[in-house]
């Protein structure tokens, strides 16, 4: 529900506080307005996005793989890593609010927001959870949100920078990225898009400034999938749109590794050096 996330939201031109202004809009007080969707997201941005993120065939094939169960062991092994907390837990990249969802479901007392750029996801995001609300935002740019208790980042790009600004010191990004050998079998047969193998150290380098890893948890099934779910499951993935696939049934190598970082107490840089003139 979009109310509930408001006290966190912020308008992206003057970063100011932001309230309803009707039904289907949200106003700050210099008079910037915003819309807000039928389907219940908000649109805080500043103009044209330079990409629109994941297709509607690529969120449809997401949702229907998701709702099978064949990832419950990642959002498991999420919803394990940290302890319930209260305050906003936001997901950036959230996709359809699935990962967001279980979190919730273990914290009573927090909020959700998801942030993507990909509208046909925010359509599902919106209404993931009771208490889940659902804006479109760019990750590489300011994100018009105050803070946030909790981050978390499932297969999706990282801003460690703007992460940092919204948690305060000790409290907890929990990122998921591919490890090594995920998905290695439809790699090897259909030229999907590989895994960096230093992956980890990248993803350690580009947060390392402002986060310090307090653990790191590797998670691997074996799944096996019928011909259709094997399809789908190429279908969510950023090789959908260069892959004209037409695999068999088999097993396939699921294995994500599941990363808490801590908030370290080095200060950000000047505000004003980071989120621009117009903030």
């Amino acid at each position: 529900m979009l109310d509930g996330a408001l006290p966190y939201l912020r308008c992206p031109v003057c970063d100011d506080t932001v309230a309803r202004g009707g039904e289907l809009s949200l106003r700050c007080p210099r008079g910037h307005a915003f819309d807000i969707a039928k389907q219940g997201y908000a649109n805080l941005t500043r103009g044209r996005m330079p990409h629109e993120g994941d297709s509607a065939p690529m969120i449809e094939a997401r949702d229907a793989f998701l709702a099978a169960g064949h990832y419950d062991f990642i959002r498991d092994a999420l919803a394990a890593a940290t302890d319930p907390t209260g305050g906003l837990i936001l997901d950036a990249g959230a996709g359809t609010g699935w990962y967001l969802a279980a979190l919730l479901d273990r914290a009573p007392g927090a909020v959700g927001l998801a942030v993507d750029v990909s509208k046909p996801a925010l359509r599902r995001a919106a209404r993931s959870h009771p208490r889940a609300a659902a804006v479109l935002a760019d990750l590489w740019q300011p994100l018009p949100v105050a803070s946030a208790d909790l981050i978390l980042n499932v297969f999706a790009p990282r801003n460690g920078r703007e992460f940092a600004r919204l948690l305060g010191p000790g409290k907890t990004l929990l990122v998921a990225t591919p490890a090594a050998d995920h998905l290695h079998e439809l790699i090897a047969a259909h030229g999907l898009l590989s895994v960096d193998p230093a992956k980890r150290e990248r993803l350690a380098g580009t947060l390392g400034t402002f986060f310090t890893v307090e653990r790191t948890v590797t998670v691997r099934r074996r799944l096996a999938l019928t011909a259709d779910e094997l399809r789908t499951l190429i279908g969510m993935t950023p090789s959908a749109r260069h892959v004209s696939a037409d695999p068999v049934a088999g097993e396939v190598t699921a294995a994500v590794d599941v990363t808490v970082f801590r908030r370290s107490d080095r200060p950000l840089p000047s505000p004003a050096a980071d989120r621009g003139t117009g903030r």
